[in-house]
């Protein structure tokens, strides 16, 4: 089992290229079985949630191919497709129950299995499921899986108006993917607002779908007979610029993200401004500089736009190490401070009371060997490891490698003293 050796204390300098976004191009993968013509994606990143959803795709039938050496990637679901997600393609990842709303709406009819993932708290499917049967779709959960199917003698989803009890990402991007080939309007209410489903919403427009609204909490869809082919770039990914800002931010110096969108990060941008940092940005760059210890800055986790859960671990890092006390308030998933106690090993302090942590800041962590126990709890442990004395050992990084592309490497590349060990 890999895992990243760090020996911390040096500042970082240079450029990063900032990778497509892994929560964009999941579900823009699953939409390429909306149609039976070629569909191209570039700027696809290297990880392995990608690799999984691909493995999937294969499976079915979709004739998957690899272009070029940036992100390219070719989709042809022509058929015959087999509408099945089996568990032991899907047991790791919690995106593969995007492929329900694509395979009901084209098809008519899917099994798909309840996913697995990260152990960060319970994201239930009840709310597509509740759709989808808004939709006219018959829904059971039997053995494990979720068995759609349209009604007898009902040849399309149906449009309707869908609120969902809750704002669900995955839940509006398979919600979205569905009522594009729906009989008539479909209006989702209390919808998700994150970038990437704008994003989702342009590929699907590039395909001929009918969606106004998007990036708001309430989208129109107006369901078209067929999807086309298209072309499309996946978006930037912020939450991956926003490790690094935090990175820099925590050893100092001085770093430009290439292809970073400062527009999806506001609200990181500006905790990342009042703690000290300098932070500008322009047209498909962000540069930030760092000088000394930043001021700790607290914050709460809510839904776009406010401040994402999944900057939460890499942000207390930076607290960490910064000048007083912050508290910072998880809203989003009720196990989401798995990585306290591994910054604690590397001498942050850190007490925690229900859904919120109170972080006092140290002039300095010391190395230590840790265990990363989801995917952005590894990246504030590289953050912890980057700043600390000495050497750092983070364990299981193979949560790493599901949403990072090479992040090592690009580490390496701005100054850091880290490798990949066996």
């Amino acid at each position: 089992m890999d895992k990243l050796k760090i020996v911390g204390g040096k500042p970082l300098s240079g450029e990063v290229l900032i990778s497509g976004a892994k929560n964009a191009a999941l579900p823009e993968l699953c939409a390429t079985l909306l149609t039976d013509e070629p569909v191209m994606l570039t700027n696809v990143p290297r990880l392995r949630d990608v690799a999984t959803m691909r493995s999937l795709l294969d499976h079915m039938g979709v004739r998957t191919e690899t272009l070029g050496e940036r992100g390219g990637m070719r989709f042809d679901a022509k058929g015959p497709i087999e509408p099945e997600a089996p568990y032991e393609l899907v047991k790791t990842m919690r995106a593969s129950v995007l492929v329900l709303g694509p395979l009901l709406a084209r098809f008519g009819q899917a099994r798909v299995s309840l996913p697995g993932g990260c152990a960060i708290g319970a994201r239930p499917v009840d709310q597509h499921i509740k759709g989808l049967q808004a939709m006219g779709a018959d829904i059971t959960v039997e053995h494990g899986y979720i068995v759609a199917q349209l009604p007898e003698g009902q040849k399309r989803l149906k449009g309707a108006r869908i609120a969902t009890d809750m704002v669900t990402v995955t839940g509006t991007e398979n919600l979205l993917m569905a009522a594009a080939l729906a009989d008539g309007e479909t209006v989702l209410e209390n919808a998700a607002q994150e970038p990437e489903i704008p994003d989702l919403a342009e590929m699907l427009i590039a395909m001929g779908a009918r969606i106004e609204g998007h990036g708001t909490s309430r989208i129109h869809i107006q369901g078209v007979d067929r999807l086309r082919g298209c072309e499309h770039q996946v978006v930037a990914d912020r939450i991956e610029a926003g490790t690094f800002l935090c990175a820099v931010a925590a050893t100092g110096g001085e770093v430009i993200l290439r292809n970073a969108r400062a527009d999806h990060l506001e609200s990181v941008v500006e905790k990342l401004r009042d703690a000290g940092a300098e932070v500008d940005a322009g047209d498909g760059f962000i540069r930030i500089r760092s000088h000394g210890r930043l001021k700790s800055q607290s914050f709460r986790t809510t839904e776009y736009p406010g401040f994402p859960t999944d900057m939460q671990a890499q942000f207390m890092a930076l607290n960490c190490v910064s000048q007083g006390t912050a508290t910072v308030t998880e809203t989003i998933f009720e196990n989401r401070f798995m990585h306290v106690s591994e910054l604690m090993r590397l001498g942050a302090r850190i007490q925690i009371d229900g859904k919120v942590a109170v972080v006092e800041g140290v002039e300095q962590l010391s190395g230590a060997t840790v265990m990363a126990t989801d995917l952005r709890a590894s990246a504030s442990l590289v953050i912890g490891g980057l700043v600390a004395q000495g050497e750092t050992i983070v364990d299981r990084i193979y949560h790493l490698d599901r949403g990072y592309d090479q992040m090592e490497s690009k580490l390496r590349g701005i100054g850091a003293d880290i490798e990949r060990v066996r």
